[in-house]
């Protein structure tokens, strides 16, 4: 027999179990209620976290990969449609792709150089029509551009008698360069391809150009010769040349080894700067100022709208009324499919260039006053 104090000390320890077992019930209904509230919301990040877990996976499974084989170049009676990337790759003539992970792991590489080919072609699908969100000024500074991209025939041929001056090639400055350095050269290669009567010269700038590549290139020596370490990569294509600098891109801006700049050969490019990142954007901070100096485009893209809205914020609190807008922030056309995880936090899912916008330094019009 249990005496009392006993007897009412087990009673309360079993009245503590059944009150426990009832509130683990009603929070799991709770739970329950709050997924079903939006599970719609629910079901699209599981099943963008599937799809990221899947294309991982296939990356890794040693399929043999026909998206990574590409067209060369385009015949001048064969226009590229820019709508969108099923009209792009069935225009450039890319083998048919009816998987949607093959084309997700596709566009995943191509949406480097197509996202500069879509701003700077002459077919580009940004315009300054009603919702083309591309602004006067970014109509003036593009329109240099393709004056050089797109030349008329010079009637050349291969004898003496056609003999042409050429242009020099338009140079895209990518700055602050970390995966793209490091593309498939056939990839970028596509760029001079969707402009078959130019060249160009990729100039790839950041202190990152060349992490984890030591193996494939070794950095040459820094001689007078070569007082940055560049690597020249001139046998790629007769259209285009690739040159890498391991070096902030104020430091060559100093020393003047790109000067002069000229609004109809070049061009920058940012992919994901971070512009106002808090653990990169005192990097930009001396740069920005020398980039509006060049007064030529600058394009820039972002992982996330809200990536690129804050960069955007920052580079009007820096330089204020010593820019102009060239283009609208908004959706890349040509953004990656393929979507990414940061494995730190799995909150944070963004994909490749999934934003795009462009600035120039401000412009002053000369103006005229009486005497």
């Amino acid at each position: 027999m249990l005496n009392a104090p006993i007897l009412t000390i087990v009673k309360r320890g079993f009245q503590r179990i059944l009150t426990t077992q009832k509130h683990e019930k009603l929070n799991m209904v709770d739970n329950h209620l709050h997924m079903y509230d939006d599970y719609e919301s629910h079901l699209e990040i599981c099943d963008t976290l599937r799809e990221i877990n899947e294309d991982d996976h296939d990356l890794r499974s040693g399929r043999f990969f026909p998206e990574f084989e590409y067209p060369g170049l385009q015949m001048d009676e064969a226009l590229i449609n820019m709508t969108n990337w099923d009209t792009f790759l069935y225009s450039r003539d890319f083998s048919a792709i009816n998987d949607e992970r093959s084309l997700r792991q596709a566009t995943r590489l191509l949406t480097y150089p197509v996202t500069i080919g879509s701003v700077l072609h002459e077919l580009s699908p940004y315009n300054i029509r009603k919702g083309g969100r591309l602004t006067t000024e970014g109509l003036k500074s593009l329109s240099a551009l393709r004056y050089t991209l797109h030349p008329p025939r010079s009637g050349s041929g291969l004898d003496i008698k056609g003999l042409r001056p050429n242009p020099p090639p338009v140079r895209i400055f990518v700055l602050g360069a970390r995966a793209e350095s490091s593309l498939p050269r056939e990839v970028w290669v596509q760029l001079s391809h969707m402009f078959p009567r130019a060249t160009f010269h990729v100039i790839l700038i950041g202190p990152e150009t060349m992490a984890n590549r030591d193996s494939e290139y070794p950095l040459p020596e820094r001689t007078p010769e070569n007082p940055f370490g560049a690597i020249v990569e001139d046998r790629i294509s007769h259209q285009m040349k690739i040159s890498t600098f391991v070096e902030y891109y104020h430091t060559l801006h100093q020393a003047g080894i790109f000067h002069p700049y000229d609004p109809y050969f070049d061009c920058f490019m940012l992919f994901h700067p971070g512009l106002g990142h808090p653990a990169s954007a005192h990097e930009w901070a001396e740069t920005l100022p020398l980039l509006l100096e060049t007064k030529v485009p600058i394009l820039a893209t972002g992982y996330t709208e809200w990536d690129m809205e804050r960069d955007r914020r920052w580079v009007y609190q820096k330089v204020g009324g010593e820019m102009d807008l060239l283009m609208e922030p908004g959706e890349n056309r040509f953004r990656s499919l393929r979507w990414d995880l940061n494995d730190l936090d799995p909150q944070d899912i963004s994909c490749g260039n999934w934003g795009l916008w462009a600035f120039r330094g401000k412009r002053y019009e000369t103006t005229m006053k009486d005497s």
